[in-house]
């Protein structure tokens, strides 16, 4: 299996787990620890990721050899992960406590893997909550408080969360009417909510805002598309830090 194969070409999921981490990371006080939070964080995802792909191929391929080839990525990356995060919750037990919440999700996602129905709308938002989630654990990691994490934390969910829509109507559902108007609208909430939990976010929010208004039917690249997903990220990452 070549290298490249053992990481997945998910650039929006590296969006999601990398903002919000070092979003809460920023936010508290930047330690060492946070070091091999991270490591264990992307390595979980890697395992989850090969485990999920293994389940959806086990059941929709007629090659057996398909399944297999995410088989040994599954277990180097989990293996090391456990052996990462084990290590990290022997001198912060509350960390199982937060891998005991994400678990749901990951559960609901398999779910979805298993039923070959990975680009279902409900997966990409239950995908969404456990990665903003951990912009708590790495603010409590360097000594802030989980009350001054809710806000930042909630900011991450609005903006990831509408990129779930947003994208399909970019791509999978271009030509659909329905899911245009509700990506919309949601930004339009979106709008409101952020401008309620820190004014100065309804700058970037009225961006992705007219993004999600604008781009929409103009024939834009994968390329293009997820270039601008990487700019909205940023600016969201960068905002967030000045704002709380």
């Amino acid at each position: 299996m070549s290298r490249s194969r053992w990481l997945p070409n998910q650039h929006g999921a590296w969006a999601m787990l990398a903002v919000p981490f070092l979003a809460g990371t920023f936010l508290g006080r930047p330690r060492w620890i946070h070091l091999p939070l991270l490591a264990a964080w992307l390595l979980g995802y890697l395992a989850v990721y090969h485990a999920q792909q293994w389940l959806r191929l086990t059941r929709i391929s007629r090659n057996p050899k398909a399944p297999r080839r995410h088989v040994r990525p599954a277990w180097v990356f989990g293996a090391a992960a456990s052996a990462v995060g084990l290590g990290l919750a022997a001198t912060h037990p509350w960390l199982l406590l937060a891998a005991a919440c994400a678990a749901p999700f990951v559960a609901v996602n398999s779910l979805y893997a298993y039923a070959n129905r990975e680009r279902a709308l409900l997966n990409g938002l239950a995908a969404v909550v456990p990665a903003c989630g951990m912009l708590l654990v790495a603010l409590r990691l360097g000594g802030g408080a989980w009350g001054a994490g809710l806000a930042p934390a909630l900011a991450c969910l609005l903006y990831f969360g509408g990129t779930v829509p947003y994208v399909k109507t970019m791509i999978r559902e271009r030509n659909s009417r329905a899911y245009y108007r509700s990506s919309v609208a949601c930004h339009a909430v979106a709008v409101a909510a952020a401008a309620l939990l820190n004014p100065w976010l309804a700058v970037p929010f009225a961006l992705y805002l007219l993004r999600a208004a604008l781009l929409p039917g103009r024939g834009l690249k994968v390329g293009v598309v997820g270039a601008v997903e990487v700019l909205g990220s940023l600016a969201l990452l960068g905002t967030v830090l000045a704002a709380f």
